[in-house]
């Protein structure tokens, strides 16, 4: 019997991968980012889910197979579009700087990840909705607070030759942020629940948190594409295929495959609690795997010692952590509104 506590822990816990994959991209040289991106898109949309989804569905493809072509078509879909918005995130940093490019997109993928669902549900449950729009402002709001910290503690270190064009960033952003919401919505798409994917793969046997997994291979199909795509596009414009081959790229290449674990990993065991909170599941457990991957990320850097020396934007930071906190109590709470 599932302990009714057990969906919002196992979202906490995906919390900790989604605030920690990013470490590993401090690992990238020798290895040029496009070949150190390739390895780690092969294993985490791929390799990992593949492996993860046969060891607890029975005839996994078989199961993928069943499935209706326009759910597997249109989760496909949606995972390529969030492909997109990784590659354009990536084009707003030099613009706009990290922290705003994070706070920019985390917010915006929260929000859009959240409440898009909830309006393609066939039966939305209504009296969740000020609930969920509520948790989901705060959220964003504490959000912008973490990217304000962000932006003082990048001016008291910048060294005044920095280029910004913060139109074009925000702009660049902004894209980034919706579409790469939409990975969230694949999955929810994939999951229809009574004709999706996941009732197939309980139908071959899996149980029902496991048959998240299932989906997550259809759609990172789709998102492995657009990434695969951009590595390759690269490789070629830049004459980079000899970077697989650089000296001493081992740790290189183990980092890679330790972020994969770390992304696949936070996205595993969303699901996994996403699927076991119902018809709001999605709604109520992406916003808070944004929100509490952002916190987590933020101690990371805090122990890197990112943040020394800046004591007033630390302050900033811990009052959008707190704020944040309030927006994820709130929205867990519309799961108990009917």
């Amino acid at each position: 019997m599932e302990f009714a506590f057990l969906p919002l822990a196992l979202i906490l816990f995906a919390t900790l991968f989604q605030g920690s994959f990013g470490l590993g991209m401090k690992f990238m040289a020798p290895l040029k980012w496009e070949a150190w991106w390739l390895v780690h898109s092969l294993f985490a949309m791929i390799i990992l889910p593949t492996i993860w989804a046969s060891a607890v569905v029975p005839d996994l493809f078989g199961a993928i197979a069943q499935a209706p072509m326009d759910i597997k078509i249109l989760a496909m879909l949606f995972g390529a579009l969030w492909g997109i918005g990784g590659i354009m995130f990536g084009k707003s940093v030099p613009y706009i700087g990290m922290s705003l490019t994070y706070g920019i997109v985390l917010g915006l993928c929260a929000a859009a990840g959240s409440l898009i669902p909830f309006f393609i549900k066939d039966n939305p449950n209504m009296a969740a909705l000020p609930y969920v729009v509520g948790g989901v402002f705060i959220m964003v709001l504490g959000v912008a607070l973490a990217a304000y910290a962000g932006i003082l503690r990048d001016r008291a270190t910048e060294d005044g030759d920095s280029k910004v064009n913060l139109k074009v960033g925000i702009i660049i952003a902004v894209i980034s942020g919706f579409l790469s919401a939409l990975l969230g919505v694949g999955f929810d798409i994939g999951y229809a629940e009574g004709e999706g994917i996941g009732k197939f793969a309980q139908e071959a046997g899996a149980i029902a948190r496991n048959s998240s997994l299932a989906i997550w291979v259809v759609v990172l199909w789709g998102a492995f594409i657009l990434n695969a795509a951009y590595s390759i596009f690269l490789l070629f414009k830049n004459k980079s295929w000899s970077s697989f081959k650089a000296p001493n790229s081992g740790k290189a290449y183990m980092w890679s495959i330790i972020a994969a674990i770390c992304w696949f990993g936070a996205l595993g065991v969303y699901g996994q609690g996403a699927t076991l909170m119902g018809n709001m599941g999605s709604v109520v457990g992406w916003p808070i795997l944004m929100g509490g991957g952002l916190i987590v990320s933020n101690v990371w850097a805090y122990l890197n010692k990112e943040w020394a020396g800046a004591k007033k934007p630390f302050a900033w930071l811990m009052f959008g952590v707190a704020v944040i906190c309030v927006g994820m109590i709130v929205i867990g709470y519309s799961n108990t509104v009917s």
